[in-house]
């Protein structure tokens, strides 16, 4: 994450991703504050709705420039793909990410079992998609 998009959520309990996640939740989908905060309690992050509602407020705007951006394809020049083990009710999983150089999150693909021609499949989906591509 660079230092320019880290400094927006200074002071902040949560992380970019969380906040990011939630603010998204709320204008992607017709759904209510109370909905988001119960979307993010499945998921073991406690947040009220007076919340979401603040990180609507301060961030909505600028995400909604980021998501008509990267929408056209404007990613950053270097992307990495990130490989890990996650345990999910117990039972290991292979994570793929796709990152590019800011951060953001490109592509995720989450196996049973470890594949590198999956691995391949993501990468040329993200080469063969619209958009920027790294050099």
């Amino acid at each position: 994450m660079t230092e320019a998009r880290h400094a927006h959520f200074k002071r902040h309990r949560f992380p970019a991703e969380i906040i990011a996640h939630a603010v998204w939740l709320h204008y992607r989908f017709p759904l209510s504050l109370r909905d988001v905060e119960y979307l993010l309690a499945e998921r073991g992050i406690i947040v009220t709705f007076q919340t979401v509602a603040e990180w609507a407020a301060k961030f909505g705007l600028k995400f909604a420039h980021q998501f008509r951006r990267r929408s056209r394809g404007h990613f950053a020049d270097k992307w990495q793909l990130d490989e890990m083990v996650v345990t999910i009710k117990g039972k290991k999983y292979w994570l793929w990410r796709a990152v590019d150089a800011n951060g953001y999150v490109l592509d995720a693909l989450l196996q049973s079992r470890r594949s590198k021609v999956a691995a391949l499949r993501l990468m040329r989906k993200l080469l063969k998609g619209p958009g920027d591509h790294p050099a």
